[in-house]
């Protein structure tokens, strides 16, 4: 699938608007919550993306590619579960708005473990993102303790950190000369979460209307958007796919006010803003540097 770069940025937008649709789709379920919740899009994630391979790459290919599948790729599955099941029941404990700011502190939790791991040295405005980032973080935390939301937000913080991580295992893998798969590797995710969640999720209670809604999430959410992003990341450049990635911000809160009335509070719009304009300004730096 070969596109253009002004193609790649209008599908990039398509896949964010994807993203965005879980909030709202969360706040229409009926009987699910929870663990089921989470256990029903990663079983619906994984299945579809277990008939979308075989269709895309052949079938022999799928299964010859796990089989010789390298450590990284099963390390960097075992990520993906945890931020499929960390954002799920983030989203059931506290609001879609304070799970989207804070699941998109990837880029920083990113430089901070790059230079722990790899190394890597961090510049000066990336320091000062991390720190704006930091400050609108602690406030959106203090807006949430009166109501007693707070676990959600300290689960959204397990979705950057198990994203950097997962960068820095796919990282070190290129580095050694190894090639790390994310799309059979999304897949070991949804296997590993669903399995996981399961044991935790008994006994199900999803109604039907709530296993369609949790299925569309695991298809169209998550398995189709990630295929795309893969696609994506052979013509944008990484600065270019994390300033596009923070589309999902704004698409969600919109979404889960038109469709759910759920109106995000003042305090996690303030801190909010503040993370957006820490990312957006390091993004742009990085973004105009390379350029």
């Amino acid at each position: 699938m070969k596109l253009t770069h002004q193609r790649a940025v209008w599908l990039m937008v398509a896949v964010t608007l994807m993203w965005s649709i879980a909030g709202v789709v969360t706040r229409q379920l009926e009987a699910a919550r929870s663990f089921e919740v989470t256990f029903w899009r990663s079983f619906f994630t994984a299945l579809s993306l277990l008939l979308i391979l075989p269709l895309w790459r052949g079938p022999a290919a799928v299964w010859r590619q796990l089989r010789r599948a390298p450590a990284a790729l099963w390390w960097s599955g075992l990520c993906w579960s945890g931020m499929f099941t960390s954002f799920m029941l983030a989203l059931t404990l506290t609001s879609v708005a304070g799970v989207l700011v804070i699941s998109s502190l990837n880029p920083l939790f990113t430089a901070l473990l790059a230079r722990v791991f790899l190394r890597q040295r961090v510049a000066r405005h990336t320091w000062l993102a991390i720190v704006l980032a930091g400050l609108g973080t602690v406030w959106m935390f203090g807006s949430q303790l009166e109501g007693g939301r707070w676990q959600g937000m300290a689960l959204a913080l397990f979705v950057p950190l198990t994203a950097a991580i997962n960068w820095i295992v796919v990282q070190q893998a290129h580095a050694k000369g190894v090639d790390v798969d994310l799309v059979p590797s999304v897949l070991v995710g949804g296997v590993i979460s669903a399995l996981a969640t399961l044991p935790l999720a008994l006994p199900l209670q999803a109604t039907t209307h709530d296993i369609g809604l949790l299925a569309l999430l695991g298809l169209v959410q998550l398995a189709i958007p990630c295929t795309l992003l893969v696609v994506c990341a052979r013509v944008l450049k990484a600065p270019e796919l994390s300033l596009l990635a923070q589309l999902e911000i704004l698409f969600g809160i919109v979404l889960v006010w038109l469709g759910a009335g759920e109106k995000p509070g003042v305090a996690v719009l303030q801190g909010g803003a503040l993370v957006l304009l820490a990312l957006l300004m390091n993004e742009w730096l990085v973004w105009k540097k390379k350029r």
